[in-house]
């Protein structure tokens, strides 16, 4: 829809002639641009209901002025009354989407020359005309930012979903939840999700699964084996039963985590404190180490924090590593004291 420029200052300097060219932006798309981003400009819904109104009154090739009287742009807005459509009109002028054109009586309506000039009189909507390219582009970003935000959001969604099944009783899941009742920001939804990933990736299967013995296709030599290793399981847990991981030897070994001790640690209370401090450095949430505390006991999960931390880069995720270790598949596979052993024989050859 194309407009007439008609309109000139107040103050009645030099008329302007012409239409707006083809290219041109409709003036109900400029309007719905505004409608979704009015929030940016601090704009009520009765604001968007008043500048429809005003603009039905324009009409192709008459310019973009308003001419209609208040009482009547109130009926058109829906029966609105005049306090609240000038209120409605003096945030426009302030936000430079209308100029007003006041003649010296206050009425709206043109003139024109015999030349053609006119000089018209009333609410003009060419500033709001001229921000077509401004106006568009915000509510384009607007409905990108809407977009990126459900999509995000529905990232969470399915991760939750999984974590879910997972691990039903996981805290973060209600606190996740709860913060999805709010209307986030991007920001907070990117945060949000960050936070998701690394909760999941505590709790999948870490990057070094356990050694996977092959047994022979003989069903005489599985037998076997299986006995065999039965026996030696017994074993292993009769020796470690007699034997028993003394503070200091943790210590020592694991020299790594008691480095960062400012501290002598002399037992196994001040082990536990220790490695609660580290635990969050290594992205093991406190959450976490509670619940390897009450499934495989404090000095075990304590000794996993040392032990980690000791093999350093061999293990690639903290976090899923100890979840594994404590909580997971590899909970009974987990022996504190045979690894300080290996760690220290290993120590003794690279000396």
């Amino acid at each position: 829809m194309a407009f007439t420029k008609l309109s000139i200052d107040a103050a009645g300097a030099d008329a302007t002639r012409g239409s707006f060219p083809p290219s041109e932006t409709d003036v109900w798309t400029i309007f719905r641009a505004l409608r979704d981003a009015r929030s940016v400009f601090g704009l009520r819904p009765g604001h968007i209901q008043t500048l429809q109104a005003m603009l039905s009154f324009l009409k192709p090739g008459h310019g973009e002025t308003v001419f209609a009287s208040n009482n009547s742009i109130c009926r058109r807005v829906g029966g609105i009354d005049e306090r609240t459509l000038r209120r409605h009109i003096n945030r426009f002028v302030e936000l430079g989407f209308i100029k007003r054109n006041d003649s010296s009586n206050r009425k709206r309506y043109r003139v024109r020359s015999s030349g053609g000039e006119c000089i018209s009189y009333g609410l003009s909507l060419a500033p709001l005309l001229q921000r077509a390219s401004e106006l568009i582009a915000i509510a384009q970003e607007m409905e990108n930012n809407r977009r990126d935000r459900i999509f995000v959001r529905k990232q969470i969604l399915t991760k939750l979903a999984h974590l879910e099944e997972y691990d039903p009783s996981n805290a973060f899941i209600n606190y996740a939840r709860r913060a999805l009742r709010r209307k986030l920001s991007l920001p907070e939804y990117h945060a949000l999700l960050a936070s998701t990933d690394a909760e999941c990736q505590s709790l999948s299967t870490p990057d070094d699964p356990p050694e996977t013995m092959e047994l022979p296709a003989n069903d005489g030599q599985t037998v076997r084996h299986q006995s065999k290793s039965k026996k030696e399981k017994k074993d292993l847990d009769n020796d470690v039963a007699d034997e028993e991981l003394k503070p200091h030897l943790l210590t020592s070994v694991c020299d790594q985590a008691t480095s960062f001790s400012t501290e002598r640690l002399r037992n196994w209370l001040d082990i536990e404190k220790h490695a609660r401090t580290l635990a969050p450095m290594m992205g093991i949430h406190p959450e976490t180490f509670e619940k390897a505390k009450s499934a495989i006991g404090v000095q075990k999960a304590s000794c996993a924090i040392f032990i980690m931390l000791q093999l350093g880069k061999r293990i690639r995720d903290f976090g899923a590593y100890f979840h594994s270790i404590t909580l997971g598949q590899r909970q009974n596979q987990f022996d504190p004291l045979a690894l300080i052993k290996r760690l220290s024989e290993t120590n003794e050859r690279t000396v």
